[in-house]
């Protein structure tokens, strides 16, 4: 994975290609990708710096947490739905939108979906 470029080192070859190289030939002059150099010029030029994006993170989560509302009503209407039976209405909703995503939504907000109460200890041998 790629590592991100020191706020010197962008702050450097924006300079450089302010004072008149292209950015190519910033780029091979820093040792940083073309794009790398490309992109620097187009923040300082909108932001008045280079400033780095931040980096990981979850940016898809965002579809499902708008629906959130929606799936706890169908949940509250028909308890036991399965993770395909959650995912087919927000599909035609026009949400597109996986069964690993509705299953980390409920990991998130602690919704289970055990169907079968749990069963008793067992005073002669430990069950699994």
């Amino acid at each position: 994975m790629a590592r991100t470029l020191s706020r010197d080192l962008r702050d450097r070859v924006v300079a450089t290609i302010d004072g008149g190289l292209s950015c190519r030939a910033a780029a091979a002059r820093f040792g940083v990708s073309v794009s790398s150099a490309i992109r620097g010029r187009g923040l300082a030029l909108e932001h008045g710096q280079a400033v780095a994006r931040p980096r990981g993170g979850d940016r898809h989560s965002g579809k499902i947490e708008a629906q959130g509302g929606f799936i706890r009503e169908l949940i509250a209407e028909q308890g036991d739905m399965t993770l395909v039976e959650v995912q087919a209405p927000l599909i035609e909703r026009g949400a597109p939108i996986g069964i690993g995503t509705v299953h980390r939504f409920f990991v998130r907000h602690g919704i289970t979906r055990k169907k079968r109460p749990g069963t008793r200890s067992s005073r002669t041998a430990p069950t699994s």
